[in-house]
Protein backbone atom coordinates (compact mmCIF):
# COMPACT_ATOMS: atom_id res chain seq x y z
CA UNK A 1 0.00 0.00 0.00
CA UNK A 2 1.35 3.43 -0.80
CA UNK A 3 1.90 5.66 1.78
CA UNK A 4 -0.72 8.30 0.38
CA UNK A 5 -3.12 5.92 0.45
CA UNK A 6 -3.60 6.52 4.25
CA UNK A 7 -4.59 9.66 4.04
CA UNK A 8 -5.64 10.06 0.24
CA UNK A 9 -7.60 13.80 1.00
CA UNK A 10 -5.04 15.05 2.76
CA UNK A 11 -2.77 14.64 -0.01
CA UNK A 12 -4.76 16.15 -2.63
CA UNK A 13 -5.15 19.37 -0.70
CA UNK A 14 -1.49 20.07 -1.34
CA UNK A 15 -0.72 18.24 -4.42
CA UNK A 16 -2.27 20.99 -6.64
CA UNK A 17 0.60 23.11 -6.01
CA UNK A 18 3.16 20.48 -7.37
CA UNK A 19 1.26 20.53 -10.60
CA UNK A 20 0.69 24.48 -10.56
CA UNK A 21 4.25 25.08 -10.20
CA UNK A 22 5.04 22.21 -12.65
CA UNK A 23 2.88 24.06 -15.17
CA UNK A 24 4.19 27.39 -14.55
CA UNK A 25 7.84 26.27 -14.56
CA UNK A 26 6.87 24.05 -18.34
CA UNK A 27 5.42 27.87 -19.55
CA UNK A 28 9.18 29.33 -19.20
CA UNK A 29 11.17 26.55 -20.89
CA UNK A 30 10.68 27.33 -23.76
CA UNK A 31 11.34 31.57 -23.66
CA UNK A 32 13.85 30.60 -21.53
CA UNK A 33 15.90 28.57 -24.46
CA UNK A 34 14.88 30.87 -27.15
CA UNK A 35 15.87 33.92 -25.70
CA UNK A 36 18.97 33.07 -23.87
CA UNK A 37 20.57 30.69 -26.84
CA UNK A 38 19.69 33.44 -29.81
CA UNK A 39 21.03 36.53 -27.05
CA UNK A 40 24.33 34.30 -26.29
CA UNK A 41 25.28 33.19 -30.05
CA UNK A 42 24.46 36.86 -31.51
CA UNK A 43 26.66 38.54 -28.63
CA UNK A 44 29.49 36.23 -28.70
CA UNK A 45 29.51 36.28 -32.49
CA UNK A 46 29.77 39.80 -32.32
CA UNK A 47 32.02 40.88 -29.26
CA UNK A 48 35.53 42.19 -30.18
CA UNK A 49 37.42 39.01 -28.46
CA UNK A 50 35.75 36.63 -30.45
CA UNK A 51 39.32 35.53 -31.63
CA UNK A 52 41.86 33.14 -31.17
CA UNK A 53 41.75 33.26 -27.25
CA UNK A 54 37.77 33.16 -27.02
CA UNK A 55 37.87 30.03 -29.62
CA UNK A 56 39.96 28.20 -27.17
CA UNK A 57 38.57 28.96 -24.14
CA UNK A 58 35.02 28.03 -25.33
CA UNK A 59 36.47 25.02 -26.88
CA UNK A 60 37.92 23.98 -23.62
CA UNK A 61 34.67 24.16 -21.95
CA UNK A 62 32.22 22.60 -24.61
CA UNK A 63 34.87 19.64 -24.45
CA UNK A 64 35.14 19.20 -20.89
CA UNK A 65 31.31 19.54 -20.05
CA UNK A 66 30.54 16.86 -22.89
CA UNK A 67 33.60 14.34 -21.62
CA UNK A 68 32.02 15.43 -18.09
CA UNK A 69 28.69 14.34 -19.51
CA UNK A 70 29.48 10.92 -20.74
CA UNK A 71 31.24 10.65 -17.70
CA UNK A 72 28.24 10.27 -15.22
CA UNK A 73 26.31 8.68 -18.26
CA UNK A 74 28.50 5.60 -18.28
CA UNK A 75 28.54 5.42 -14.26
CA UNK A 76 24.84 5.77 -14.13
CA UNK A 77 24.47 3.00 -16.70
CA UNK A 78 26.92 1.11 -15.03
CA UNK A 79 25.23 1.74 -11.50
CA UNK A 80 21.24 1.69 -12.34
CA UNK A 81 20.55 3.14 -9.07
CA UNK A 82 16.78 3.72 -10.15
CA UNK A 83 16.78 0.19 -11.23
CA UNK A 84 16.26 -3.03 -8.69
CA UNK A 85 13.16 -2.46 -6.71
CA UNK A 86 9.28 -1.57 -7.57
CA UNK A 87 8.95 1.86 -5.91
CA UNK A 88 5.15 2.27 -7.73
CA UNK A 89 6.44 4.47 -10.42
CA UNK A 90 6.22 2.17 -13.15
CA UNK A 91 4.15 3.16 -16.22
CA UNK A 92 3.40 3.72 -19.85
CA UNK A 93 4.69 7.57 -20.04
CA UNK A 94 2.35 9.59 -23.19
CA UNK A 95 4.73 10.62 -25.96
CA UNK A 96 7.66 8.75 -24.83
CA UNK A 97 7.23 6.28 -27.66
CA UNK A 98 8.11 9.26 -30.60
CA UNK A 99 11.16 9.58 -29.07
CA UNK A 100 12.60 5.76 -29.99
CA UNK A 101 14.07 7.03 -33.12
CA UNK A 102 17.94 6.09 -34.51
CA UNK A 103 20.83 8.33 -34.28
CA UNK A 104 19.52 9.50 -37.83
CA UNK A 105 16.27 10.03 -37.07
CA UNK A 106 16.59 11.87 -34.53
CA UNK A 107 19.66 14.40 -36.26
CA UNK A 108 16.82 14.79 -39.67
CA UNK A 109 13.64 15.14 -36.86
CA UNK A 110 15.77 18.13 -35.25
CA UNK A 111 15.54 20.61 -38.62
CA UNK A 112 11.70 21.66 -38.10
CA UNK A 113 9.02 21.26 -40.73
CA UNK A 114 7.04 23.96 -38.88
CA UNK A 115 8.33 26.08 -36.10
CA UNK A 116 5.51 27.08 -34.38
CA UNK A 117 4.56 23.93 -34.19
CA UNK A 118 7.88 22.45 -31.80
CA UNK A 119 7.32 25.61 -30.23
CA UNK A 120 3.71 24.71 -28.87
CA UNK A 121 4.65 21.15 -28.48
CA UNK A 122 8.11 21.40 -26.83
CA UNK A 123 10.48 19.91 -29.11
CA UNK A 124 13.28 20.66 -27.41
CA UNK A 125 15.88 19.97 -30.08
CA UNK A 126 14.38 21.98 -32.98
CA UNK A 127 13.83 24.77 -30.82
CA UNK A 128 17.45 24.98 -30.13
CA UNK A 129 18.65 24.45 -33.35
CA UNK A 130 16.37 27.27 -34.31
CA UNK A 131 17.32 29.49 -31.55
CA UNK A 132 21.43 28.87 -32.66
CA UNK A 133 20.87 29.33 -36.38
CA UNK A 134 18.86 32.16 -35.72
CA UNK A 135 20.90 34.11 -34.08
CA UNK A 136 24.24 32.84 -36.21
CA UNK A 137 22.46 34.93 -39.01
CA UNK A 138 21.66 37.92 -37.39
CA UNK A 139 25.31 38.16 -36.84
CA UNK A 140 25.38 38.28 -40.76
CA UNK A 141 22.75 41.48 -41.48
CA UNK A 142 23.82 44.64 -41.71
CA UNK A 143 24.46 46.60 -37.95
CA UNK A 144 20.94 48.48 -38.00
CA UNK A 145 18.64 45.12 -37.69
CA UNK A 146 21.69 43.20 -36.34
CA UNK A 147 21.68 45.72 -33.66
CA UNK A 148 18.24 45.85 -33.30
CA UNK A 149 17.09 42.28 -33.05
CA UNK A 150 20.30 41.61 -30.54
CA UNK A 151 18.60 44.55 -28.43
CA UNK A 152 15.50 43.13 -28.66
CA UNK A 153 16.68 39.56 -27.42
CA UNK A 154 18.80 40.90 -24.55
CA UNK A 155 15.65 42.58 -23.88
CA UNK A 156 13.04 39.75 -24.26
CA UNK A 157 15.54 37.67 -22.09
CA UNK A 158 15.55 40.21 -19.12
CA UNK A 159 11.85 39.72 -19.24
CA UNK A 160 11.73 36.18 -19.13
CA UNK A 161 13.92 36.20 -16.69
CA UNK A 162 11.94 38.34 -14.13
CA UNK A 163 8.90 36.07 -15.20
CA UNK A 164 11.24 33.17 -14.28
CA UNK A 165 12.21 34.86 -10.51
CA UNK A 166 8.76 35.24 -10.65
CA UNK A 167 8.09 31.67 -10.71
CA UNK A 168 10.75 30.23 -8.35
CA UNK A 169 9.68 32.29 -5.52
CA UNK A 170 7.03 29.71 -5.35
CA UNK A 171 9.20 26.81 -5.62
CA UNK A 172 9.29 25.90 -1.78
CA UNK A 173 5.38 25.50 -2.37
CA UNK A 174 5.58 23.55 -5.28
CA UNK A 175 7.95 21.70 -4.33
CA UNK A 176 6.40 20.90 -1.34
CA UNK A 177 3.12 19.67 -3.35
CA UNK A 178 5.54 17.58 -5.86
CA UNK A 179 7.30 15.89 -3.15
CA UNK A 180 4.00 14.97 -1.01
CA UNK A 181 2.33 13.18 -4.26
CA UNK A 182 5.49 11.87 -5.35
CA UNK A 183 5.92 10.00 -1.82
CA UNK A 184 2.36 9.24 -1.51
CA UNK A 185 2.72 6.54 -3.99
CA UNK A 186 5.44 4.97 -3.11
CA UNK A 187 5.18 1.23 -1.46
CA UNK A 188 8.22 0.85 0.50
CA UNK A 189 9.82 4.59 1.50
CA UNK A 190 13.07 2.47 2.55
CA UNK A 191 13.40 1.50 -0.32
CA UNK A 192 13.87 4.47 -2.61
CA UNK A 193 15.81 5.64 0.30
CA UNK A 194 18.22 2.73 -0.70
CA UNK A 195 17.66 3.92 -4.37
CA UNK A 196 18.74 7.82 -3.86
CA UNK A 197 21.31 6.53 -1.76
CA UNK A 198 22.90 4.86 -4.32
CA UNK A 199 21.69 7.76 -6.96
CA UNK A 200 24.08 10.29 -4.73
CA UNK A 201 27.06 7.68 -4.71
CA UNK A 202 26.80 7.57 -8.27
CA UNK A 203 26.65 11.12 -8.79
CA UNK A 204 29.68 11.79 -6.36
CA UNK A 205 31.60 8.94 -7.78
CA UNK A 206 31.20 11.09 -11.31
CA UNK A 207 31.93 14.57 -10.27
CA UNK A 208 34.71 13.29 -8.09
CA UNK A 209 36.26 11.57 -11.59
CA UNK A 210 35.71 14.22 -13.34
CA UNK A 211 37.31 16.54 -11.03
CA UNK A 212 40.24 14.13 -9.63
CA UNK A 213 41.14 12.24 -13.14
CA UNK A 214 40.12 14.07 -16.13
CA UNK A 215 40.55 17.37 -15.51
CA UNK A 216 43.79 16.02 -13.62
CA UNK A 217 44.96 14.58 -16.81
CA UNK A 218 44.47 17.75 -18.73
CA UNK A 219 46.15 20.02 -16.52
CA UNK A 220 49.28 17.61 -16.50
CA UNK A 221 49.13 17.13 -20.40
CA UNK A 222 47.16 20.50 -21.67
CA UNK A 223 48.46 22.64 -18.79
CA UNK A 224 52.03 21.26 -17.91
CA UNK A 225 51.46 21.93 -14.17
CA UNK A 226 51.66 19.59 -11.14
CA UNK A 227 47.66 18.78 -10.58
CA UNK A 228 48.06 18.07 -6.77
CA UNK A 229 49.71 21.76 -6.77
CA UNK A 230 46.92 23.35 -8.65
CA UNK A 231 44.23 21.52 -6.78
CA UNK A 232 46.17 22.81 -3.33
CA UNK A 233 46.07 26.29 -4.97
CA UNK A 234 42.45 26.52 -5.26
CA UNK A 235 41.31 25.28 -1.74
CA UNK A 236 39.74 28.72 -0.94
CA UNK A 237 38.12 28.88 -3.61
CA UNK A 238 36.83 25.04 -3.79
CA UNK A 239 35.62 25.62 -0.59
CA UNK A 240 33.72 28.93 -0.81
CA UNK A 241 32.29 27.09 -3.81
CA UNK A 242 30.87 24.15 -1.53
CA UNK A 243 29.55 25.94 1.15
CA UNK A 244 27.82 28.31 -1.26
CA UNK A 245 26.47 26.20 -3.84
CA UNK A 246 27.45 29.44 -6.29
CA UNK A 247 29.48 30.15 -9.32
CA UNK A 248 29.27 33.63 -9.08
CA UNK A 249 29.52 34.14 -5.52
CA UNK A 250 33.20 32.30 -5.55
CA UNK A 251 34.40 34.21 -8.67
CA UNK A 252 36.80 36.92 -6.75
CA UNK A 253 38.31 34.10 -4.68
CA UNK A 254 38.62 32.05 -7.57
CA UNK A 255 40.36 35.48 -9.67
CA UNK A 256 42.66 35.52 -6.67
CA UNK A 257 43.72 32.26 -6.39
CA UNK A 258 44.75 31.69 -10.23
CA UNK A 259 46.32 34.96 -10.71
CA UNK A 260 48.65 35.39 -6.89
CA UNK A 261 48.75 31.29 -6.61
CA UNK A 262 48.55 29.52 -10.04
CA UNK A 263 50.70 32.65 -11.95
CA UNK A 264 47.94 33.12 -14.39
CA UNK A 265 48.10 36.95 -16.06
CA UNK A 266 45.41 39.30 -14.99
CA UNK A 267 44.61 39.06 -19.06
CA UNK A 268 43.49 35.27 -19.29
CA UNK A 269 42.18 35.53 -15.89
CA UNK A 270 39.99 38.13 -16.36
CA UNK A 271 38.77 36.45 -19.47
CA UNK A 272 38.41 33.41 -18.85
CA UNK A 273 37.04 32.88 -15.79
CA UNK A 274 34.03 35.24 -15.67
CA UNK A 275 33.06 33.51 -18.95
CA UNK A 276 33.46 30.19 -17.18
CA UNK A 277 31.02 31.40 -14.98
CA UNK A 278 28.70 31.69 -17.64
CA UNK A 279 29.18 29.43 -19.58
CA UNK A 280 31.38 26.09 -18.31
CA UNK A 281 28.79 24.09 -15.57
CA UNK A 282 30.72 20.48 -16.07
CA UNK A 283 29.69 19.43 -12.84
CA UNK A 284 26.07 20.57 -13.49
CA UNK A 285 25.88 19.26 -16.97
CA UNK A 286 27.06 15.91 -15.39
CA UNK A 287 24.17 16.16 -12.99
CA UNK A 288 21.24 16.77 -15.12
CA UNK A 289 22.46 13.68 -17.32
CA UNK A 290 22.63 11.39 -14.33
CA UNK A 291 19.44 12.47 -12.84
CA UNK A 292 17.41 12.74 -15.81
CA UNK A 293 18.50 8.81 -16.15
CA UNK A 294 17.76 7.66 -12.84
CA UNK A 295 14.44 9.52 -13.17
CA UNK A 296 13.85 7.28 -16.04
CA UNK A 297 14.71 4.23 -14.53
CA UNK A 298 12.63 5.13 -11.78
CA UNK A 299 9.82 4.95 -14.09
CA UNK A 300 10.75 1.83 -15.56
CA UNK A 301 11.53 3.45 -19.15
CA UNK A 302 14.40 2.15 -20.87
CA UNK A 303 15.93 5.21 -22.49
CA UNK A 304 17.53 3.89 -26.16
CA UNK A 305 20.92 4.98 -27.37
CA UNK A 306 19.49 7.80 -29.84
CA UNK A 307 17.51 9.00 -26.96
CA UNK A 308 20.57 8.91 -24.35
CA UNK A 309 21.94 10.85 -26.76
CA UNK A 310 19.51 13.45 -27.20
CA UNK A 311 20.35 13.50 -23.10
CA UNK A 312 23.59 14.31 -23.51
CA UNK A 313 23.24 16.95 -26.04
CA UNK A 314 20.94 18.56 -24.28
CA UNK A 315 22.70 18.64 -20.88
CA UNK A 316 25.20 20.18 -23.12
CA UNK A 317 23.09 22.69 -24.06
CA UNK A 318 21.32 23.53 -21.10
CA UNK A 319 24.09 23.88 -18.69
CA UNK A 320 25.62 26.84 -21.53
CA UNK A 321 22.14 28.48 -21.22
CA UNK A 322 21.66 28.20 -17.68
CA UNK A 323 23.43 31.47 -16.42
CA UNK A 324 21.72 34.15 -14.41
CA UNK A 325 18.41 31.68 -14.06
CA UNK A 326 17.44 31.20 -10.45
CA UNK A 327 17.61 27.67 -9.33
CA UNK A 328 19.38 26.85 -12.48
CA UNK A 329 19.55 23.36 -12.04
CA UNK A 330 15.44 22.92 -11.63
CA UNK A 331 14.43 24.58 -14.69
CA UNK A 332 17.83 22.39 -16.66
CA UNK A 333 16.44 19.13 -15.58
CA UNK A 334 12.50 20.59 -17.00
CA UNK A 335 14.38 21.24 -20.54
CA UNK A 336 16.28 17.98 -20.54
CA UNK A 337 13.36 16.08 -19.34
CA UNK A 338 11.06 17.35 -21.83
CA UNK A 339 13.90 16.92 -24.42
CA UNK A 340 12.90 13.21 -24.00
CA UNK A 341 9.64 12.83 -23.12
CA UNK A 342 9.87 12.31 -19.45
CA UNK A 343 7.04 13.67 -17.03
CA UNK A 344 8.38 16.46 -14.99
CA UNK A 345 6.48 15.37 -11.64
CA UNK A 346 9.77 12.97 -11.81
CA UNK A 347 11.67 15.92 -10.30
CA UNK A 348 10.01 15.20 -7.19
CA UNK A 349 11.95 12.07 -6.99
CA UNK A 350 15.54 13.50 -6.56
CA UNK A 351 14.74 16.90 -4.90
CA UNK A 352 14.59 15.50 -1.01
CA UNK A 353 18.90 15.23 -1.89
CA UNK A 354 19.50 18.07 -4.29
CA UNK A 355 21.30 20.36 -2.20
CA UNK A 356 24.25 18.72 -0.88
CA UNK A 357 24.43 17.64 -4.58
CA UNK A 358 24.39 20.87 -5.28
CA UNK A 359 27.77 22.03 -3.36
CA UNK A 360 29.58 19.33 -4.54
CA UNK A 361 28.77 20.01 -8.68
CA UNK A 362 29.59 23.87 -7.57
CA UNK A 363 33.06 22.60 -6.59
CA UNK A 364 33.56 21.05 -10.01
CA UNK A 365 32.30 24.04 -11.96
CA UNK A 366 34.56 26.21 -10.02
CA UNK A 367 37.67 24.02 -10.34
CA UNK A 368 36.86 23.50 -14.22
CA UNK A 369 36.74 27.23 -14.10
CA UNK A 370 40.19 27.43 -13.02
CA UNK A 371 41.38 24.27 -15.25
CA UNK A 372 40.47 26.36 -17.94
CA UNK A 373 42.44 29.51 -17.29
CA UNK A 374 45.55 27.68 -16.63
CA UNK A 375 45.36 25.57 -20.23
CA UNK A 376 44.19 28.65 -21.94
CA UNK A 377 47.00 30.68 -20.46
CA UNK A 378 50.01 27.68 -21.14
CA UNK A 379 48.64 28.23 -24.65
CA UNK A 380 49.20 31.56 -24.55
CA UNK A 381 52.40 32.34 -22.79
CA UNK A 382 50.45 33.73 -19.79
CA UNK A 383 51.54 31.62 -17.32
CA UNK A 384 54.00 34.07 -14.77
CA UNK A 385 56.69 32.41 -12.72
CA UNK A 386 55.86 31.33 -8.86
Amino acid sequence: MAYGAWLPEYVGYISWLGVLFLRALNMVIVPVILCSIISGVANVGTADNLGRLGLKTMGFYMITSLIAIVTGLILVNFTKPGIGADIGLMQKVEGLSSTHQSIGETLLHIVPKNIFLAFSEGQMLSIIFFAILFGFFITKVNEKPRRFLTDFFNSSLEVVMEITMFTIKFAPLGIFGIVANQISQVPDLWILAQRLGLYMLTVIAALLFHMLITLSVTLKVLGKVNPIKHLRNMSVPILTAFSTSSSNATLPLTLEAVEHKSGVSNKIASFTLPLGATINMNGTALYECVAVMFIAQAYGIDLSFSQQMVVVFTALLAAIGSAGIPMAGLVMMAIVMNAVGLPLEGIGLILAVDRILDMFRTVVNVYGDTCGAVVVAKSEGEILPR
